[in-house]
Parts: structure tokens; sequence; C-alpha cells
């Protein structure tokens, strides 16, 4: 007997609306180091192995109440359903993850962001498993993607719903911890897919990528509808890392500047270099940056660096305040910061640029697997 599945979806909604939900995660605790759902607070959140649940008779000593629905979470979503219905056994009202934590890590909220006067419609792809952003920007019936992940289906519903074609597609650097799907969705669609060409290397050894892309510069501006997006070199996470800016009004960062931090240059062993490079990057910011412009970043840490709407993004002067990796303005004392922060990063980190870069193919359940875990992109942690 198996029980009834909630989705992705109907899980996030019912946490976000304040719905009271427990999460009993199945697998091995190493697994959570990973990865888990962090949106219930730590009192709704229970690791017991299956194995040890399948033999649990008695409620009392796992915590869990049998009052308070559940949702039952495992890998890929076959052995929650039979502990889910051990569970509804028990008395509980239990329910499994439909698709496990796999469908989780994929899964990307819509939220609607502030319209500029030249865009019609701004939505932010908020993937709540991993603390990924991305974007679909609208302006006159023609749509830009930045960022966006593997399923880029409800990018492609958003651009539909808004009566609007895609005509092109941009990452802001080349990704270390997803892999982006922009160069397969510019492919499908046949429009162009923008990135820097100082990105399209293996920064480990500097071989050259095989994706295909259309270089852009600093300065440049890439038009449509009646909206442009300005290209803004901003390297020192990467050596291509860009920012796009909509005129003085909103400003996509990727992972340059976040809400709480700023990207880390130690992922490709080039910490040094990289560092200056960022600092040179928070200098233009700092002294060409309109204070007014929002920032919207590729990533977030915590719910912390939220807006009362749920949405991420902040005014740079706001930023200027209260980011502490903005506040300092001593360029020494700045690298001297950056290199106390240096961490370890997760051995996938190598494998996802490679696969970014088009050199090394992977399956579907391979990208699962080295997509699992939350961001660890930011200094410090953003």
């Amino acid at each position: 007997m198996v029980a009834e599945e909630i989705t992705a979806l109907e899980l996030a909604r019912t946490v976000e609306a304040g719905e009271p939900i427990q999460v009993v995660d199945v697998r091995a605790a190493f697994r959570l180091e990973s990865g888990r759902i962090d949106l219930v607070p730590d009192s709704s959140f229970h690791n017991i192995v299956g194995s040890q649940l399948a033999k649990v008779e008695d409620l009392e000593e796992t915590g869990i109440d049998p009052e308070t629905p559940i949702a039952v979470v495992c890998g890929k979503g076959s052995d929650s359903r039979v502990l889910a219905a051990h569970l509804n056994r028990l008395g509980c009202r239990a329910r499994s993850l439909a698709g496990g934590m796999g469908s989780w890590m994929m899964l990307s909220l819509e939220r609607e962001l502030p319209p500029t006067p030249s865009l019609d419609r701004l939505v932010q792809f908020d993937r709540i498993g991993k603390g990924s952003l991305g974007y679909l920007l609208v302006s006159d019936g023609e749509a830009v993607v930045i960022d966006p992940p593997r399923d880029a289906s409800s990018y492609l519903a958003a651009a539909e719903a808004s009566g609007s074609r895609i005509v092109g597609v941009a990452d802001t650097h080349v990704h270390a911890d997803y892999i982006s799907g922009a160069p397969d969705l510019a492919e499908e669609l046949q429009v162009p897919y923008y990135l820097h060409p100082d990105d399209a290397f293996y920064p480990y050894d500097g071989r050259p990528g095989t994706i295909v892309f259309q270089p852009i510069e600093h300065g440049q501006e890439i038009a449509f509808g009646r909206a442009k997006l300005k290209v803004a070199h901003t390297p020192g996470h990467t050596d291509g890392s860009v920012s796009y800016l909509v005129e003085d009004q909103a400003a996509f960062t990727g992972d340059f500047i976040f809400i709480d931090s700023v990207g880390r240059p130690d992922l490709a062993g080039k910490e040094e270099e990289w560092t200056l490079k960022l600092w040179g990057s928070l200098e233009l910011t700092r002294h060409e940056w309109s204070p007014d412009l929002a920032i919207y970043p590729a990533h977030y840490g915590s719910d912390e660096e939220r807006q009362a709407d749920r949405s991420i993004g902040a005014p740079l002067g706001e930023l200027l305040r209260t980011n502490g990796s903005l506040q300092i303005a001593d360029r020494a004392a700045f690298i001297e910061w950056v290199l106390s922060k240096k961490a370890s990063f997760p051995d996938a980190y190598r494998k996802i640029k490679a696969v970014n870069v088009g050199l090394l193919p992977v399956t579907g359940d391979e990208a699962d697997e080295l997509e699992v875990g939350k961001n660890e992109c930011a200094l410090g942690g953003s």
C-alpha cells in the first residue's frame, strides 16, 4: 500500500502561506548536508532513516505530531510513498513528496517584480531548493531570459502568458552550482545565447569550451521591445561575470553582488587575481551606478534576505548601508578580508563548470546528482 502524493509546488505554497505542515525526511543523515527542505522550522522537521521509521509503532518516540499534516521526503519519491502509508496506519495525515528531493531542487516559484518604464513585466523565478534566481524581462511583446536552469518550462509558460516571444537568453556568468539551461533554451528557440567570452573556458586548466554563444562586451546594449539591456563587465566571481542593467532602474548582478555578501573569487584557484578584479568591479558599482538601482542577484542564502512579498532584491543605496562586503573602502583591507573567507567548495562544482562550457556531457540523473544542495557561491555564505 502506498500513500497519496504532494507536489513540490503544493508543499512550497503550503509553507509560504503559513499553513502547518511537518517534513519527515527519510534519507540518511549525511544526505542532509548537501540539501534539505529548510523552509519549515526545525521543530517541524524530522530526519528519521526509512529503515528505522518502518519499525516505528509509537509516534511519541519520534517527535512527530499526528495532528499536523506531514510531507514525507526521500531521494526520488518512491520509498517515501510506502513510509507515508505506514505513518497513516499510525493515525497520521501523511503524503509523499512527488519526485522526492529531485523535484524540490528543480522547483521554481514565480514572483512578480515592479516593472520599469521600459519593462511591461519583470518576473523573478525563485528556485527555493537551491536559493537560485532567474528572470524573465518583457517589453512590447518581446522577452529576454536571464540565468535560467535546465528546466526552463516555467519561463516559457510565463512568456506565453505575457503574450511575448523570447528573443534572447543570457547568462551572467558560467555557473558552478547548477547546470545552465540557457544554451539549450537558446538553441531550441533559435535565438542568441549571450555570454562574455572570458567565461567561455574551463577555468581550472584553460581549455576552451564548445558552447555556441553570442559574445558580449562592456557597454554593449541588447535591444528588445522598447527596452535595452546594458552590459557591465563585473569580473571577480569569474573572469567573464557581467551584470545586465535596465536604465537606472534594475541591475541583474548574477553572482557579483548579493543582498548580504558578494560572489566568492576562489572557485577556480585564482583567488588573489580575481579578488583584485572583484575590488575593481565594486569600485565601478560604488562610483558609477545609481543608488536607486534595484539589485536582483542570482542567489540568496536565507529567508532573511527576502522582501515582504518574498522576492529577493533591494536598492543599491540600501545595500551600501547594510551589506558589509560593500562597506570596506580600503583595497588592502578588502583583499585581506576576502582571503580570510577562503573555504572549500563542493567537488561537483568542477564538473558543473565543465558541463556548462560544453566539455562534459551528462545524463539527466547525473545532472540531478550534481545539483543537489544549496549554492555556496557567496563569501561567508550569502
